[in-house]
């Protein structure tokens, strides 16, 4: 049974749960409905007998907007928290910084200024809920053009910071300057706060008029601002090109290592033609909440979507593991290259295995990890297999030899091919691993089965698992026991069980 907390999560934060849906086809509704009134609104006199109506309908709506975006940074679960264990002080630091760190991402500031309207002197940001639009990634059928540029800002954050900080310098240090200056011999510079707002205004080069020193002293001051006025531009100028342009900056390699990632999907090694790849991961992870980076000694091709991560580094090297935390994924995906000989392909496959277990055994992190990093590789020669899983692969696919055997038996056994590829892609008929209750523990296959009761929802029990050892037992014996740490292998359209 879930908890409260863990059934609010699943409705604010969990896609796949039907009370998410439901929250998010209500909180549509009202978005529109706010658009509406706003609109009518608009349209109405200003002395209109509707608008008092009007007024209490649009605040009751962002009353409920307000509680809508509380409910979901507070059922926030800071990703920190699903990977490691950390002591009482340590849960509470994370989860104060894990949450102000979500809500400061850029669509969760558009509903924050959205939800600033409720306060009389900022009704005029009632206009911005129209940003809300652009949570809608049905609307754009092909892609929202939005997404690179949150993506952009995101990976950039540090620089812009950066900027913001070297503004924020001179404006304090100028304004105030001006303000010890001026403030006995300018009338229009009677606080720092005035001051402040002149040298905002010099850096910026708007120049409203409104303000101008009168002491030799303070003219100096200006012509220092005036200068730092044009660097500052064109630092930004510099930083807003680079992101909206997707350019590679010397520290771009170091923003993934740099940053609060945990619990991300690492794919190491990437060549043209590996699109099928990339779009079967987000069809299984959406992005927004499970971080895919891709490592390969190369530039970022130009085909790759907005929302996957980059990172350029040699993943047979550790010194370059660090880039993509490999020690705080939650798996790491080696495929195999396609333009050598399969020998040389998987040569370089275990090399890269090899170095990130010996990577991970170095960092000794996996006591404090609640779950080891899984490892999943690509193998072209069945030869190489053994070792593979020898060099520390956790789960090895032979992608020829699957793709060889599904055309030789489909000669003798039609359609079978077809009926292998819908259980092995993500549509009507996935394959899962799920927990056994504890009740059923002890019990017999037969008895499981029948008392999973997953045919009513769609789900066909086809075998177990052993968790440790990841030994399978395909279609077995009704009388076979269910022993401790099973899960159970399951067809069905969606997730029916929970994940071990």
């Amino acid at each position: 049974m879930k908890t409260q907390f863990e059934a609010l999560r699943s409705a604010f934060h969990d896609p796949d749960a039907r009370s998410y849906r439901v929250i998010a086809a209500v909180v549509w509704g009202l978005i529109l409905v706010s658009i509406a009134l706003f609109a009518v609104e608009f349209l109405l006199p200003s002395s209109g007998e509707a608008r008092p109506v009007l007024r209490v309908l649009d605040v009751s709506l962002l009353v409920l907007f307000a509680a809508e975006y509380i409910l979901r940074v507070a059922t926030f679960l800071p990703p920190d928290l699903q990977v490691f264990q950390r002591p009482p002080l340590g849960r509470v630091r994370v989860h104060i910084l894990g949450r102000l760190r979500y809500a400061m991402r850029p669509l969760m500031l558009v509903d924050l200024v959205t939800v600033a309207a409720l306060v009389p002197g900022l009704r005029g940001l009632r206009a911005l809920r129209l940003l809300r639009l652009l949570r809608a990634r049905r609307v754009f059928r092909y892609g929202n053009p939005f997404t690179g540029l949150f993506h952009a800002f995101e990976r950039d954050r540090f620089l812009f910071v950066m900027a913001l900080s070297f503004l924020l310098v001179q404006v304090l240090f100028g304004g105030v300057s001006l303000w010890l200056v001026e403030r006995e011999h300018n009338p229009e510079i009677t606080s720092a706060a005035d001051g402040s707002w002149f040298a905002l205004v010099t850096i910026t080069t708007v120049g409203f008029g409104d303000v101008a020193p009168v002491t030799a002293v303070g003219r100096v001051i200006t012509s220092f601002l005036m200068v730092g006025g044009m660097f500052t531009l064109a630092l930004f100028a510099g930083i807003v090109g680079h992101s909206l342009l997707n350019a590679v900056l010397s520290v771009r390699e170091e923003q993934f290592r740099m940053g609060s990632y945990v619990n991300h999907i690492v794919v190491c090694g990437y060549e043209e033609g590996m699109h099928l790849l990339l779009d079967t991961l987000m069809a299984e992870h959406d992005p927004e909440t499970t971080k895919i980076v891709l490592m390969a000694d190369l530039e970022r091709p130009p085909g790759i979507p907005a929302e996957l991560y980059w990172v350029r580094g040699d993943p047979t090297k550790e010194s370059e593991l660090d880039k993509v935390r490999i020690d705080r994924a939650a798996a790491v995906v080696v495929a195999g290259a396609r333009r050598v000989s399969p020998q040389q392909a998987d040569a370089v496959t275990l090399l890269t295995v090899f170095t990130v277990r010996s990577y991970l055994k170095r960092k000794k992190l996996t006591s404090a990890r609640l779950r080891p990093v899984y490892l999943v590789v690509e193998i072209l020669d069945s030869e190489n297999v053994e070792h593979a899983r020898a060099a520390g692969a956790d789960e090895v696919i032979e992608t020829r030899r699957l793709g060889f055997s599904l055309l030789a038996h489909a000669i003798e056994h039609h359609g079978t091919a077809d009926t292998l590829s819908q259980v092995v892609l993500r549509g009507q008929s996935s394959l899962y691993v799920g927990v056994v209750p504890e009740a059923h523990v002890g019990s017999t296959y037969g008895e499981l089965t029948a008392g999973l009761g997953l045919r009513e929802h769609g789900g066909l029990v086809i075998g177990l698992t052993q968790g440790e050892s990841g030994v399978e037992f395909v279609n077995p014996l009704d009388s076979r026991r269910i022993e401790p740490g099973m899960h159970v292998l399951y067809l069905a359209k969606d997730r029916l069980l929970d994940t071990p």
